[in-house]
This record gives structure tokens, sequence and C-alpha cells, in this order.
């Protein structure tokens, strides 16, 4: 469980990279059309080399000839969903609005589990039971949600509107469900048939007819993108859209048989809000949190402690009892 938190932590840190990088590609004036979509042709080429590499072409290729109709749906809204609707909030709204909305992502996730069976084999009999919300994982969530809106408040100065509900909020609310969304159900397609890397790589091809569509629209409403954006979307697809997904898809992978571990893997994400501010102040110099938000980021932390906490004395309580049978 440690294992997993970590990897999704550092995870965070890649991610990180989408939502300063979008917001300064945003002020330089580039079209998110092309920020969202360059992103996924970048993705391709390294994804298929490393399983290139590792000799998993073949069966990369049969596994996605099961359910080609499933995987292409799934992807369109793990990755379609997810990134574009991103994008389109940073570039139509404030910088603090995408970055704090998006650890609304926490709570979808463990909300997201009764759309979800188990297979339990009794005396023979194989049946599906639908997973239960895990309750004091949500509480936990909720409870860096509310150390993110304190982190916020330094940003706000009162400039939210029905506009920037519109355009900012609701579209990093589909985002937001859309990617623990597609992750889950690409897990329960392939059980665990190919590795995360083969599983990224399949949802970034099938997701790839939706890019080719905005790509061009982006190129016919403003024309190709500039160097500056193009050189900034690679580096966006290597950090966030290679290393960061491959690496929080793989914690997930560790602890998707555990609700309350999968919601606390999935609560790591909150630590991007910190390694954002971190960033901006480094890279666009935004100025240092105040005392508020530092109280929310203390909040975070304390939150994804208790998660963790959580996870690994559940792990040990069912190590007992299954001892003491």
């Amino acid at each position: 469980m440690v294992k997993a938190m970590f990897i999704g932590i550092l995870s965070s840190l890649f991610f990180a990279v989408t939502f300063i990088l979008n917001r300064s590609m945003e002020l330089s004036g580039g079209s998110w059309m092309w920020s969202s979509s360059l992103r996924y042709f970048f993705m391709v080429p390294f994804l298929l080399a490393i399983v290139l590499l590792k000799g998993n072409l073949v069966g990369f290729i049969s596994e996605f000839k099961r359910a080609p109709l499933q995987w292409l749906i799934w992807s369109l809204v793990g990755f379609g969903l997810f990134y574009g609707p991103l994008t389109f909030a940073a570039a139509s709204g404030p910088g603090w609005l995408v970055a704090g909305t998006w650890p609304i992502t926490i709570i979808a996730g463990s909300l997201l589990a009764p759309f979800f069976f188990d297979i339990i084999e009794n005396q023979g009999m194989k049946k599906k039971v639908r997973r239960r919300i895990p309750i004091k994982g949500l509480g936990y969530s909720s409870l860096i949600l509310v150390g993110i809106m304190l982190i916020q408040l330094q940003h706000a100065n009162g400039e939210f509107s029905l506009h920037l509900l519109l355009v900012g909020f609701l579209p990093i609310l589909i985002a937001a469900i859309a990617y623990p969304l597609g992750n889950r159900k690409t897990m329960e397609l392939c059980e665990g048939r190919i590795d995360t890397v083969q599983r990224v790589l399949g949802m970034t091809l099938f997701s790839l007819p939706l890019w080719l569509v905005i790509a061009g629209v982006g190129w016919w409403q403003v024309g190709f993108p500039s160097a500056d954006q193009t050189i900034q979307t690679l580096i966006v697809a290597i950090c966030s859209g290679v290393i960061a997904t491959v690496l929080f898809f793989f914690a997930t992978e560790l602890v998707k048989t555990d609700q309350s571990k999968l919601a606390a893997v999935e609560a790591t994400q909150a630590s991007q809000v910190m390694f954002v501010i971190i960033g901006e102040m480094l890279i666009l110099h935004e100025p240092f949190p105040n005392s508020v938000t530092t109280i929310g980021l203390c909040i975070v932390i304390v939150g994804m402690i208790l998660h963790s906490i959580s996870s690994r004395k559940k792990t040990l309580d069912i190590g007992r009892n299954s001892k003491a049978l």
C-alpha cells in the first residue's frame, strides 16, 4: 500500500506540469485545441517504442481485438472527456479554478464504486457482487477537498460568476468524473492480460479520432500552433501523458481489488495542487501563499496521511483475521 501511495504522489508531481504549462500556453495565446490534441499525438511514438522494446506488440494487438467497441468508448471517456474539457477550462477560466476544482476527482472515484462488480466464488459457484462506496475513505477525501477550497481562497478574489461556472467549473467536473471512470473500466476490460503501458497506449490510439477532429477544428480556426506551444505540449506529453499517466495507472492497478486502497491512491492526486503552487511561484512568478493557503495545504497532507493509515490498518486487520481462521 505504501508503494502504491508513493507512486501516486510521484505521478501527481508530473501531472502538475499539465496545469502549469497549460496556463502558460493560455497566457501566451495558444489554442486549447492544439494543447489537448498535440499531447496525445506526441504520446503515441513514446508509448509504442516502449511496447516494442518489451516485445509486447502481439499481445497488445490481440487484446484490443477482443472488444474494440468497448475500448473505443472507454478510451474516449477516460482520455477524451478528461483532457479536452480540462484544457478548455484552462483557456476559459483562471488558473485557480482549474487547479482548485480538479481534486473533485478523488470524490468522484469513490462514488463510482457501485458501477463495478467483484466476482465472488462460494461453494464452487461464481456470482457478481456490487462494490460499495468506501464511506470512511470518502470522508477523508472530503477533508482533502476542504483543504483544496481553502487553498483557492487566495486566488478567487471575488472572480466567481455564472460564466466561470459554465466554462470553468462544469468542464472540470466532467473531466474529474471521466478520468477515474475510463481508468477503472479499461482495467476491468483487460483483466490483467496487458500491462499498464500497453493499456495507456491502447487508450491513446482509440482516442485519436477525437483528437484528429479537434486538431482539424483548431487548424481551421487559428492555423497551426506556434513553435513555443508545440514545445511546451511535447513536455506535457512526456511528463504528464506518458510518465504521470503510466505511474498513476500502475498505482491503481496495484490496489484495484480493494476500494478503500483505490480511493486512497486516487486521493494522492490532491498533492498535485501543492506542486502546482510551487511551480507557479518558480516559473510564472505567482505570489507566495498566504496563511489560509498554508492551512489548506496542511489539511490536504493530513487527509492523505489518514487515507494511508486507514487503508494500511484495514490490510493488517484482514491479515490477522485470516491467521485466526
